[in-house]
């Protein structure tokens, strides 16, 4: 959606937060003259869409290049992609069907009984697909499916016959995409939602986008010419969920939690069923106090007695025995992630404590696994008089050093990090950490994080977007960073309180924050934040606790 905006704030397309898929008559003639200048008549079929989502917003047409015959745009990669797909997709909403020819041929032999069965298919008119085939080159592709001229009971000769074992495999997992395709199925939220609902839980840690490439599985080919039968063994790749939609052990706590406990809510009819007393409402069909009453009265009650009487969940499961001391071994949910855990609490001897890695979860994790994870702070050497260790924490296996955390990259086995691989990794951390500038006689560093490419002036750490070579960025660059970082903090900044380092900030959404130090309080919309008095921001940042 940001690309989009972009591409919209430069004018290349129009307003993009709409669920509209009709088009202006201006917008279809030029459209029209466009397909006839590029492609011929044959390829002009005009056409008039309407969006069968009762819900949809149609205040403005569909998303579509403001002028059509600017087929390219200069911009980054990602605008040129989507703008691409947005021209594509509107030239062709007013073109020609494609006529396409499906072929099923039955071919028999003398010496079986089996029958033979080939499928293809031939264009006769290209139509649309002529804007999606123009400037590709995919003629090896396209044959595979393109049969030849045959007749009936022609006479074939026989070049192969090839047998590739195959596996079952399970449901693909989810891409955004398809989750909002499967949204739209089922009749939950709205277009104008959907972004919004999946990065809200992702940014909660509910799912997450996989980086599993997958594993190598070999598989049997056989292949029979004339000049005989010829067995391999080849491999292809199984398991990957690169990109897709993962849900974490906190999502599936959580899910299991919201499940027992209010199943009613979580059920894809009542949330579609809310859908549509919100249309009512909007129509003015239902009062929403009503609606409000009758749905409110249960879920109250509900909520009082999950409150009161429900178990904490921490998702614990216990895998075995350790084999040198005995003591159980389990896996949980603890305060920063899912843990292993050797030991508990009610035992003499402290449980001891080891986080999970990335790849890991709680409900596949194996006994052998989690007991590799207790191998580690790892000693591996030392390095500038400093001792060298491998460890696991939060974010993944990292490398100590001095007072430095250095990840470890994902194509690299913890377990097997030597010393002279951690030095090239310490020794790029360094490098990386070195000043690139002076400004205001501090120092500016620069360093990629969770969010992005940043540098880091006076304990700020500031974005840099796309707009910005980041690695050759010039010292005016910086600098520029820099001061715009300084403004924008300093019109944030409605009061200061320097003794005893308390600030009221604004903050998003037109709300304001107080805050000292790491801690931060959200003031509520309705209070002007201007008239909070120090003695008032201490006592958000300290409440008294209800007895």
């Amino acid at each position: 959606m940001s690309t989009a905006q972009k591409l919209y704030e430069a004018g290349f397309i129009t307003y993009m937060r709409t669920d509209s898929v009709a088009l202006s008559n201006d917008a279809k003639s030029s459209i029209v003259k466009k397909i006839e200048t590029n492609y011929g008549n044959d390829y002009v079929n005009l056409r008039n869409y309407k969006n069968k989502n009762k819900s949809a917003q149609e205040a403005h047409e569909a998303v579509r290049p403001t002028d059509i015959n600017v087929e390219e745009i200069t911009s980054d990669y990602d605008q040129q992609r989507l703008y691409d797909l947005i021209w594509k997709r509107t030239i062709s909403s007013q073109m020609s069907d494609a006529q396409i020819e499906r072929t099923v041929v039955n071919i028999k032999s003398n010496s079986y009984n089996q029958i033979f069965i080939a499928r293809g298919e031939v264009i006769k008119f290209d139509g649309f697909l002529r804007v999606y085939n123009e400037g590709t080159d995919d003629e090896v592709e396209e044959e595979k499916n393109v049969l030849p001229i045959l007749s009936i009971d022609e006479q074939l000769n026989l070049l192969n016959i090839s047998s590739k074992e195959s596996f079952s495999r399970p449901p693909s997992r989810y891409t955004e995409a398809s989750l909002v395709k499967k949204l739209e199925e089922l009749g939950i939220g709205r277009p104008a939602t959907y972004a919004t609902t999946i990065s809200t839980i992702q940014n909660r840690g509910y799912i997450a986008k996989g980086a599993n490439e997958g594993v190598e599985r070999t598989f049997n080919f056989i292949e029979f010419k004339q000049e005989g039968i010829k067995e391999s063994i080849l491999k292809e790749k199984t398991g990957s969920n690169k990109g897709k939609l993962v849900p974490t052990d906190i999502g599936m706590i959580v899910n299991d939690f919201l499940v027992d406990n209010f199943n009613n809510i979580l059920d894809y009819g009542f949330t579609a069923e809310v859908e549509k007393n919100f249309d009512k409402i909007a129509s003015g069909d239902q009062n929403w106090t009503d609606i409000i009453k009758q749905f409110y009265s249960d879920f109250h009650e509900n909520v009082n007695e999950v409150r009161d009487n429900a178990e904490r969940q921490s998702g614990e499961k216990v895998l075995g025995s350790d084999p040198s001391s005995g003591r159980v071994v389990k896996v949980r949910l603890g305060k920063f992630g899912p843990i292993a855990q050797i030991g508990t609490i009610d035992e003499e001897e402290k449980p001891v404590f080891a986080s999970l890695t990335k790849d890991q979860q709680l409900d596949t994790i194996t006994l052998e696994e989690a007991l590799e994870l207790f191998k580690f702070p790892k000693e591996i050497g030392s390095y500038k008089d400093e001792i060298v260790t491998v460890n696991n924490g939060r974010y993944g296996p990292y490398i100590k050093f001095s007072t430095k955390s250095i990840s470890i990259p994902n194509d690299l086995d913890p377990h097997s990090v030597e010393i002279s691989k951690a030095i090239e990794l310490i020794d790029e951390k360094l490098k990386a950490e070195e000043p690139v500038h002076i400004y205001n006689e501090i120092p500016v560093t620069k360093g990629k994080g969770r969010f992005g490419p940043f540098i880091k002036w006076n304990d700020m750490f500031i974005n840099v977007n796309k707009s910005y070579d980041f690695d050759n960025l010039s010292i005016n660059e910086i600098e520029e960073l820099i001061e715009l970082k300084i403004k924008k903090e300093k019109e944030k900044l409605i009061s200061h309180w320097t003794d005893e380092d308390i600030k009221v900030e604004k903050g998003r959404w037109g709300r304001s924050i107080i805050s000292k130090g790491k801690k931060k309080v959200e003031i509520p919309k309705e209070i002007d934040p201007k008239t909070i008095t120090l003695e008032i921001a201490k006592q958000y940042l300290n409440p008294k606790k209800k007895k």
